[in-house]
């Protein structure tokens, strides 16, 4: 069997079109011959670093995101639905402290990314589905627990979120990304034979599937297995 090509996933749980991103690269993480990286970053620090404009500023663009949201929940068969505002949850709260905490979750974690998977998952949930609060300790705790991590160590992870440590662990996945050419999220750069090759979206799995000799089967790839 050939050796497994990496793929990294850059993330924040505030961009909804990371969470399609998101649950499908953890779909084909056993269907590919992939080992897949979490990466979770600040998006806030992407759009500024790169220049771009979030879609809120672009109202054409923000009405667009509403109804194509809408679409894409149903064909990726991800329970997504915008927040009541969601120009405020994306663009006036942001998610620096969520996303700190997902850092240091993963900062904690041995053996793989398995809480930062679930933590990230509870997180999306909050904000794109269940329309609350991902700022707040409170509700980081909330997220936290419903991932199955114990009260005792999430009290720590909330210290260590708050670190001079994990300011930086995050400052330099997000400086990573920038490197790697993103100016949004999701963004997945894949290594194959020592070249990395990124790509920006939801929308370019097919195209991934191409470019690292594996095969796209949809959004849901079990199910499409099940009709062959």
């Amino acid at each position: 069997m050939t050796s497994k090509k990496v793929i990294e996933l850059f993330y924040d749980v505030v961009s909804p079109y990371s969470w399609l991103g998101f649950e499908v690269m953890c779909r084909y993480r056993n269907v590919w011959n992939i080992d897949l990286k979490l990466r979770p970053a600040f998006l806030g620090g992407v759009m500024q670093g790169s220049g771009n404009k979030p879609p809120g500023l672009v109202p054409n663009k923000f009405a667009y995101m509403t109804h194509d949201l809408k679409r894409l929940a149903q064909y990726f068969d991800v329970p997504l639905q915008s927040p009541s505002d969601p120009f405020e949850a994306m663009f006036k709260k942001g998610s620096l402290s969520a996303m700190r905490f997902v850092a240091a979750v993963q900062e904690r974690e041995t053996g793989g990314d398995k809480q930062v998977e679930q933590v990230s998952r509870e997180l999306w949930m909050r904000i794109w589905s269940e329309d609350k609060d991902i700022t707040d300790p409170a509700s980081l705790s909330e997220a936290a627990m419903k991932a199955g991590l114990p009260d005792s160590e999430i009290k720590e992870l909330l210290k260590l979120s708050t670190s001079k440590e994990i300011k930086d662990k995050l400052k330099s996945t997000t400086q990573e990304a920038l490197d790697h050419g993103s100016f949004g999220f999701p963004m997945m750069v894949c290594h194959v034979n020592g070249k990395h090759k990124m790509f920006f979206g939801s929308d370019r799995f097919e195209l991934m599937a191409h470019c690292i000799g594996e095969k796209w089967l949809g959004p849901q790839p079990g199910k499409s297995a099940a009709k062959l």
